[in-house]
């Protein structure tokens, strides 16, 4: 065992941590962008390198042993010291070259910024782009991500953020849908049409339930995740649904119900980790975008 700790894979051990983290193997193949059938065979590659069984299978998915639990701190150590060495390493390059990768929420990446990194592309060709849709929140500290967008203030320590404005959002129909139908003045009223919500994702029902409108899932005759697929649902008439301002005014067959207020703006920010912030290459990337997203959005609201 000697000889295998000394030669131990760290591929292994991350593989190991996806897993606990997402609690399948499928969960975290998605999450290292690797395939079931690899990731499995690292898992199993470090539990015979450790000679210990790492994980044992539930009804729904995989849990740890008592032997797996107690590695997950020194393995957590090892992440970290993987991780500074990465930013320790990044904030000494120098080239304006490379890949930079831009993790956004899906409606962002769809509606803002494919004219952004088509401009990146034109003036620094050496850089390449990798961008994340993702409205769940990729971790800049795991490098999973150099530049983030986010629709909230990030509070990780070691992360650089800047305040870009607020999209407005409002509350958006088809004409198909409205045909025939009697707009309610009132927001309740409205809530209490066909609403196109989401499955697992809570942000509108936490907005609703902000308001006195008791909500839940079942509220909506139509759930879906994926934000893309979210506004298709309301074009297509399947119920009223919010959406971004930028968007939904400019969307044929499209109807502006309710714009702004009691419909709540989202912040949006900018967040890399400092080091990384540094790299020239993250650094041009980082500059356009604080560059060319803000007249895209409302100005920021002052800060209490």
């Amino acid at each position: 065992m000697a000889n295998s700790l000394s030669s131990l894979d760290w591929s292994r051990v991350q593989a190991f941590l996806a897993v606990v983290d997402t609690g399948s193997l499928s969960g975290a193949a998605r999450q290292l962008g690797t395939s079931q059938p690899t990731l499995g065979r690292q898992v199993k590659a470090l539990e015979e390198a450790l000679a210990t069984r790492l994980f044992r299978r539930e009804a729904k998915g995989l849990a740890l042993t008592e032997a797996g639990a107690a590695l997950v701190e020194p393995a957590r150590a090892m992440q970290e010291a993987a991780m500074r060495m990465q930013f320790t390493a990044a904030g000494r390059e120098e080239e304006l070259a490379g890949t930079v990768r831009i993790t956004a929420p899906v409606s962002v990446s769809r509606w803002m910024l494919p004219e952004i990194v088509a401009r990146l592309r034109r003036e620094e060709p050496e850089i390449q782009i990798e961008l994340v849709p993702n409205d769940a929140s990729d971790n800049l500290l795991f490098r999973e991500a150099d530049i983030a967008v986010r629709m909230y203030q990030p509070t990780q320590l070691d992360l650089v953020a800047l305040r870009l404005g607020d999209l407005r959002m409002g509350l958006y129909a088809a004409e198909s849908y409205l045909e025939g139908r009697e707009l309610p003045t009132e927001f309740a009223a409205l809530m209490q049409m066909d609403l196109v919500g989401n499955d697992r994702e809570e942000r509108i029902i936490r907005g609703m339930r902000e308001f006195g409108i008791a909500a839940d899932r079942h509220s909506f005759g139509a759930r879906v995740d994926d934000q893309s697929v979210y506004w298709a649902l309301v074009c297509a008439g399947c119920g009223l649904g919010f959406g971004p301002c930028m968007v939904g005014d400019v969307e044929p067959g499209v109807v502006a119900v309710l714009r702004g207020p009691p419909v709540p703006s989202l912040p949006m920010w900018l967040a890399a980790h400092e080091e990384v912030r540094r790299v020239p290459r993250v650094a041009r990337v980082w500059d356009t975008l604080a560059e060319a997203l803000p007249p895209l959005l409302d100005p920021a609201a002052p800060r209490a």
